[in-house]
């Protein structure tokens, strides 16, 4: 069977969707029943496009401002969309954005931020999405979702039956995974800290983060221990984020917190696993996959009880309320002080990883596949 995937995506810095792609291609490539002809954009290939770094946009700044730039660029994609070199059985949307298909199409709707968080989208982003993606969920012949959290608020939202969606988790990329003082060492040594002295936040740099918090919380520290277990925050900057820009400032300032931008993902993948835990304040997620990574690490995970990332962190995480900035500050020192307890979230996190995999995703995305091929 011949299936289509957009992953233009990838042409853009790699986040959350884009890993869902990448991963996903790899680990369905394992299923000999299937080929896979990947569109990027431009055209279409057999291949992964290579990632690209922070700050690429097919749109130059000045077109990005110009009335009816992103219908503009999607109607230039579309022709060439059409353009397929050989037959297609099935089209696999993985993001907000579907093209017209006339055949089979299975789209996967990872969350919902556009209708809980639409003051964090640009404009002409949100009008987009509001514009195709009812549409695509509609004509899909299934829905993919990371997380039954995201099913069942998309049944609701939709109006349609549960049996239009099935729930295929994200998994855990091979890099991350509990690694030594001494493999880390090249790294953290360049960085000035060390494993385990050091608390990390991953993702990028938008309100619905909630990174003012963690930014807040361990300004509460006493200043020995900020000294001691200094903030990282790795990712690149999103929108709407000048109440966080305000706050990193001052943060950066006092020497405690250090913004480290977008980096390589083995980079990503040695702090993650070097952290003291993972600070994951977010208001909103559909997934969550640093929460995985964190815990596949050995990383102990700091995490709100909102969305679905209950159901990704299970009993392994230690949860804050969002705008409860004491509970967030108490959390960071009990983690701290308490080692029979750091020591607990570590291998409680290590045994909840082993529930995901980029193996089962893809085994569940082709039994999707399958069925709406009507095999």
């Amino acid at each position: 069977m011949q299936i289509a995937l957009n992953a233009r995506i990838l042409q853009a810095p790699r986040t959350g969707i884009g890993h869902y792609v990448a991963e996903l291609t790899s680990a369905l490539r394992a299923d000999p029943q299937f080929s896979l002809s990947l569109f990027d954009g431009w055209g279409w290939s057999p291949n992964l496009p290579a990632a690209a770094l922070p700050g690429y946009s097919r749109l130059s700044p000045l077109l990005r401002r110009l009335p009816g730039a992103y219908q503009a660029r999607r109607w230039l994609e579309q022709q060439r969309f059409d353009r397929q070199p050989q037959p297609i059985d099935l089209y696999h949307e993985p993001s907000l954005w579907p093209f017209e298909f006339k055949g089979p199409t299975i789209i996967t709707l990872h969350d919902l931020t556009h209708l809980h968080y639409p003051a964090t989208q640009p404009a002409a982003r949100l009008r987009e999405i509001e514009r195709r993606l009812g549409r695509g969920v509609e004509q899909a012949r299934l829905v993919l979702t990371d997380s039954q959290f995201v099913a069942h608020e998309a049944q609701r939202h939709f109006g349609l039956p549960a049996q239009r969606f099935i729930v295929a988790p994200l998994g855990v990329a091979a890099r991350f995974h509990p690694r030594s003082a001494q493999a880390l060492e090249p790294l953290l040594q360049g960085l000035g800290v060390e494993p385990g002295g050091y608390f990390l936040c991953v993702g990028t740099l938008e309100p619905r983060k909630n990174l003012v918090q963690a930014l807040r919380a361990h300004t509460l520290l006493p200043e020995a221990l900020r000294q001691r277990f200094p903030l990282l925050i790795v990712g690149m900057a999103g929108w709407k984020n000048r109440d966080l820009t305000h706050e990193l400032q001052k943060a950066l300032a006092s020497g405690h917190v250090r913004l480290m931008g977008y980096l390589p993902d083995e980079q990503v993948a040695h702090l993650v696993a070097g952290a003291r835990a993972l600070v994951f304040p977010s208001l909103y997620e559909g997934f969550g996959l640093p929460v995985v990574e964190a815990m596949a690490s050995g990383t102990p995970v700091i995490l709100t009880r909102r969305s679905a990332m209950p159901e990704v962190a299970g009993n392994a995480g230690t949860y804050i309320e969002p705008d409860d900035v004491q509970s967030l500050r108490d959390a960071l020192r009990l983690l701290i002080d308490d080692c029979a307890y750091w020591q607990h979230c570590r291998e409680a996190g290590l045994q909840q990883a082993k529930l995901f995999s980029w193996e089962r995703c893809a085994q569940i995305t082709a039994r999707a596949y399958r069925q709406a091929l009507g095999g």
